[in-house]
Order: structure tokens, then C-alpha cells, then sequence
């Protein structure tokens, strides 16, 4: 905060309203009242001082300003000598002045609404002040001198940090009205001060060691009348009335008092049921949250069941594709030992060839034996020869066919467990229905495979059969054909010997 704060300056119409009351008031025929009040300002103009001081003003309200001191420079508290009511609420005042006690003739100080935080020592010297309102201020106590208060009638200290009131107060005998705030007094205790401004009174007298008597028979100076007859003018007026109306607004604020204790009471048991229902409600959001931790325990269960099921599921599927990679296997391995006992079959039918072979040799020998030409039985051993090679040639052609188809079959079979396989991992949802249809499928197709295999070799049984026939037919050929030619050869002989004889 700077040190040196420009003071904010009155706006036009607060202006023009200061203005207009100052001429208002120094015209002829003006009331006893100097009204500067809402006219936005931070200290009392030298101009009002010298108004009250020349007219001798008895009314002075500069309420809703902002005042933070009620003197300014250059100006003497004495100015205001005749002022009878000091009107200054709602500003920003955070002291009086020490010689406050100079206004003899005031009789209502109203500080409603400011910052003050104590009272001079001086103010008991104002013999005929009759209200003293500072509600709503900053006092933590009362000065002692309030004792000196002879003629006062109301005091309002409520909306203060008052706890404490001075016992001196006793001696302010005319007091009718003392408003404060009972439920934070200490001393004298609550229950007293609620009860009234009498029984503190009586309560402080008590204490102080006086008799206590009713205001009524203590009227204040300015209020008593004289042998010559003197009597109160327009300002003591104001005065009672001002009396009359804080008496009612003391009985309106008895009543709010009740009211509020009243509204206490309800509001209390409003709490009461709410801390009820807040229970009620906290029992049913732990009923709730058991509710859900149970339904949350049940779902975790059921999920975990679900897992296992799953689990077992998955097990059963790896369990069924090994059973049906051993099948595949063992077809293999079946496939593999059919074509092995094929491949022994080719080696049996070459072993028969060679058997060929030796009964060819043999058939050589006879006839060599059977004294052939050569070169007939060069012919004869060039076409068998011929003959039994394009035979083994057409059969290891043959065999060749048979081991390639059978090896593309293999490989046709491994590539299609391999592709079911990999369908059977990618769809896993229809792995049930698929496993059965391809474990039909392959049956199916060993079943046919098999049958296949069948007829191949009952084809190449007929064909060895076919070729069985063909060399027992050639042997025969060649049995007539020797026995013709023996008969040829006795013939020969027959005729030789008939030549010879």
C-alpha cells in the first residue's frame, strides 16, 4: 500500500449536494440543521465548522461519508459548542477526538457503522448526552467514565467485540434502554442480559454495593422543569421521540430475540433429523458399496470360472489338434510304409526279373544244350533281351509314376493338415465344427487314398498277372517251338540215318 494515497474526489453530484446544503442552510429562516450527509467525503469541510459556529447549529448529520476524522485542520472541536445532535454513521472513523468532552450541549452521538476500537476517557463529561449509539463497531470495552453519563437514556453497543461491561455503569441511573449482544457477554453473564436492560441494572448495582431505583425517578437535567417554567425545545423533541422509537425497536429486538432462538431451536433439530439422514444415508451407501463388492466378488468369480472353463477349453483344443497331428503322422507313417513295401514289391519284381533272367540263361544253356545255331539263338537271345529290358524300363517307369504321385499326394496331404491347422488357430470360435469336418475329411481322403492305393495295386497285380501270362505264354511258345524243332531235329536224324544206312 503506498504511503501517499491520493484522496478520491467527490463525484459532480456529491458536489452540487454539499453545495446546495451549505446555502441551504446559511439562508434566512433556515432551521437548527446542517445536512451534509452522502456527499462522498473523507473529511469535514472548514465551512461546516464555521456554519455551526456562526448560525449555531444544534443539528449536525454527516452520516454515509467518508470520514476517518472528525476534525480538520485548522478547525477547533469548540466550533460545534451548540450542536445538540451529532449524526455520524456508516464512515470510516477510527477514533474520536480526545476532547470530545468540549460538547456540552450534545444529546444524541450516533457512530452506527464505523471502525472504532475504543472511547476517549472524555465523553463521560458530556453531563446531557441522552443516546449513544455505537453499533457496529470495533470496541473490545467501555471506558470508565461512562459513569459520568447522567443523562443517559439508550445505549447501543451491540454488533462490537464487547464481553464486559464496566460496573460503573450503575451509576448512569437514567438509563432506560441497553441493546447488546447478550449470547457473547460474560460478565454480567447471559442469562441476565437477556432478561433486560433492568435486570443488568439492578445486576451492576448490586455489585457496585447501590440501591437500585427505576430510571423514571431520574430525570435528566435537560428534561426538568424550573420554577420559571422553562421547557424542552424542538431538539429535546427529537429526542423523545428518538427514546420512543428505540423503545420500540428494543421490543421488536426482544422479540427478534425470541424469534432467533426460536429458529435456533428448529434449526437445531433440522440438524439433528439431517444428521439423521445423513446416517441413514451413509448406512445405505455402505449397504450399497457391500451390495456392489459382492456383485463385484460374483462377477470376479464368474470371470474366473469363465477363465478356467476357457482354459480347459483351450486344453481340450491342443489336446485334440496333437491327436490329430499324431493321426496325420501316423498316416504318414503309414503312407511311408506303403510306399516302402511298394518300393520292396518293385525290388521283389526286379528279383523276379533277375529270376527271368536266370531262366533266360537257362533257357540258353538248352538250347545251347539242344545244339542251336548261333545265330538263332543270337536272335532268339537279342529279342528276349530287347523284350525284358523295355519291360524293366516300362516297369521302373511305372514304379517312378506310381512314387511321384504318391510323394505329390504326401505333400498335398501335409499342406492340407498344415492349412487346416492354420485355420483352425485363426478361427478358434468354429474350431469344434471344423475339427469334426476335417477329421472327416481326412478319413475320407485316406479312405480314398487307400483305395486308390488299392487299385494301384491290384492294377499292378493284373499287370504282373498280364505279365506272368505273357511269359508263360512266350514259354510255352518257346516249349512248341523247341519241340518242333526236336521234332525237326529227330526228323533230321531219321533222315540222316537214313542217308547214312
Amino acid at each position: 500500500m503506498p504511503l501517499f494515497s491520493r484522496k478520491k474526489k467527490p463525484s459532480n453530484d456529491a458536489r452540487k449536494r454539499l453545495e446546495y446544503q451549505m446555502c441551504l442552510a446559511k439562508e434566512a429562516g433556515a432551521d437548527d440543521t446542517l445536512d451534509i450527509s452522502r456527499c462522498e467525503l473523507s473529511e469535514v469541510p472548514y465551512g461546516a465548522f464555521a456554519t455551526c459556529k456562526v448560525l449555531q447549529k444544534k443539528v449536525l448529520i454527516i452520516h454515509t461519508n467518508n470520514l476517518t476524522s472528525l476534525v480538520p485542520k485548522s478547525c477547533s472541536l469548540l466550533s460545534l459548542i451548540t450542536v445538540k445532535v451529532l449524526d455520524l454513521h456508516d464512515n470510516q472513523l477510527e477514533s474520536l477526538p480526545a476532547d470530545i468532552g468540549q460538547l456540552t450541549a450534545l444529546q444524541v452521538l450516533n457512530l452506527e457503522r464505523n471502525l472504532l476500537k475504543s472511547l476517549p476517557q472524555s465523553i463521560g463529561d458530556l453531563a446531557q448526552l441522552q443516546v449513544l449509539n455505537v453499533k457496529g463497531n470495533k470496541l473490545r470495552e467501555l471506558p470508565g467514565s461512562v459513569s459520568g453519563l447522567r443523562s443517559l437514556r439508550a445505549l447501543d453497543v451491540s454488533g462490537n467485540a464487547l464481553t464486559e461491561l464496566p460496573r460503573v455503569l450503575a451509576h448512569a441511573r437514567s438509563l432506560q434502554m441497553l441493546t447488546l449482544d447478550a449470547s457473547a457477554m460474560t460478565y454480567p453473564p447471559s442469562d441476565i442480559c437477556s432478561a433486560g436492560t433492568e435486570a443488568i441494572q439492578q445486576f451492576l448495582c448490586k455489585e457496585c454495593g447501590i440501591a437500585y431505583y427505576p430510571p423514571s425517578q431520574y430525570l435528566p437535567p435537560t428534561l426538568e422543569s424550573d420554577g420559571e417554567g422553562t421547557s424542552v425545545d424542538g431538539v429535546d423533541r427529537t429526542v423523545e421521540k428518538y427514546l420512543e422509537e428505540e423503545s420500540k425497536w428494543q421490543n421488536k429486538f426482544m422479540d427478534y430475540e425470541k424469534r432467533k432462538e426460536r429458529k435456533t431451536q428448529e434449526k437445531l433439530e433440522f440438524e439433528r433429523r439431517l444428521n439423521m439422514g445423513q446416517r441413514e444415508q451413509a448406512l445405505l451407501v455402505q449397504q450399497l458399496s457391500s451390495h456392489k463388492d459382492e456383485i463385484l466378488q460374483t462377477v470376479r468369480e464368474e470371470q474366473q470360472r469363465l477363465e478356467q472353463g476357457l482354459s480347459k477349453h483351450q486344453r481340450h483344443l491342443e489336446e485334440e489338434r496333437l491327436k490329430l497331428l499324431q493321426q496325420l503322422k501316423d498316416t504318414e507313417q503309414g503312407i511311408a510304409s506303403r510306399i516302402q513295401k511298394l518300393l520292396e514289391d518293385n525290388q521283389r519284381q526286379k528279383q523276379s526279373s533277375d529270376i527271368l533272367k536266370s531262366l533266360e540263361n537257362e533257357r540258353i544253356r538248352m538250347e545251347q544244350l539242344m545244339a542251336i545255331t548261333q545265330e538263332e539263338t543270337e536272335q532268339l537271345r537279342r529279342k528276349e533281351v530287347g523284350s525284358a529290358m523295355q519291360q524293366m524300363l516300362a516297369e521302373t517307369y511305372k514304379n517312378k509314376l506310381l512314387q511321384m504321385s504318391s510323394e505329390s499326394r504326401r505333400q498335398d496331404l501335409v499342406s492340407q493338415a498344415c492349412s487346416s491347422l492354420a485355420e483352425m488357430d485363426q478361427k478358434f470360435q468354429q474350431i469344434l465344427a471344423w475339427q469334426q469336418l476335417d477329421q472327416n475329411k481326412a478319413v475320407s481322403q485316406i479312405l480314398q487314398q487307400i483305395e486308390m492305393q488299392k487299385a494301384a495295386f491290384e492294377a499292378l497285380q493284373v499287370k504282373k498277372d498280364l505279365m506272368h501270362r505273357q511269359i508263360r505264354n512266350q514259354i510255352k511258345l518257346i516249349e512248341t517251338e523247341l519241340l518242333q524243332l526236336t521234332q525237326l531235329e529227330l526228323k533230321r536224324q531219321e533222315l540222316d540215318t537214313e542217308t547214312l544206312q
